[in-house]
């Protein structure tokens, strides 16, 4: 793929972005933000050819991930939205749809709460925002988790990028510390999102079908979309899909019409 990247500094943290495609008339450029673990290449690499025919997309590395690197700051949603604002005002967009996925999906509500005004519309893909949306048995799991429970091809993605001692293994603490610090928000703080939302989960994910349901009744006027599928393929994210893009051209089509109101 063809495309264009830069650096965005925020306080020291210096946030790497990619820019695909071009701007269209009247199709507001749109922001990706990959899951925990992930990059822009093992989450998005499959779809962003697809969505970049039609408008401008922006994606990004949280802090740790790929190619921007971790500080001594905690990595959580609202220091990652910090994060993404930044890069946003260098590439001066007042606006944008933002597609955030599983803990990348934490960053987009964060942003879309903390400053409405930059976000048009919004996709919550495969994302929770309560602690009690997955069971007690998760929570002890990430506890007692180590590097030998991060998929080989997320360990894969980072070595080749970071091969430093050291860098997968603060990467994987980053992001076990982001989800077990993770607060939650209430449906008194999600009702404040203004954005036109799209709650996005698969029947089989990490997340609950019933889970998305209590999101999308959480945030105004949010609309609800339950795929076939686990965590991430129907995005074509390279540790879900093996591959198999199926699940993510038979969903591409009803994120399109969603993201061209």
């Amino acid at each position: 793929m063809t495309f264009r990247q830069g650096y965005a500094d925020n306080g020291g943290l210096r946030m790497y972005y990619e820019v695909h495609g071009e701007a269209q008339t009247g199709r507001a450029p749109l922001l990706l933000i990959p899951g925990g673990g992930s990059t822009i290449q093992t989450n998005f690499s499959s779809i962003i050819p697809f969505l970049s025919e039609r408008r401008l997309v922006i994606a990004v590395d949280e802090e740790g991930h790929g190619r921007t690197a971790p500080t001594e700051r905690p990595l959580t949603a609202e220091n990652s939205a910090g994060d993404v604002l930044a890069v946003l005002d260098q590439l001066h967009l007042d606006a944008v749809d933002v597609l955030g996925f599983s803990a990348g999906g934490h960053t987009a509500l964060a942003l879309a709460m903390q400053h409405p005004f930059r976000v048009r519309r919004l996709i919550a893909a495969s994302t929770f925002f309560s602690r009690d949306a997955v069971p007690d048995e998760f929570w002890e799991g990430m506890k007692a988790a180590t590097l030998d429970d991060m998929p080989a091809v997320y360990q894969d993605a980072d070595r080749s990028i970071n091969p430093e001692p050291g860098h997968l293994e603060r990467l994987f603490e980053l992001d076990r510390q982001r989800i077990l610090g993770f607060p939650g928000w209430t449906d008194e703080e999600l009702g404040r999102i203004t954005a036109p939302t799209l709650v996005l989960c698969a029947d089989q994910d990490v997340v609950s079908p019933e889970h998305a349901v209590r999101l999308s009744r959480a945030i105004p006027d949010a609309r609800l979309l339950i795929v076939p599928g686990g965590h991430g393929d129907y995005l074509g994210e390279l540790a879900a899909s093996d591959g198999d893009l199926q699940a993510m051209h038979a969903t591409l089509p009803f994120l399109q019409r969603f993201l061209d109101r």
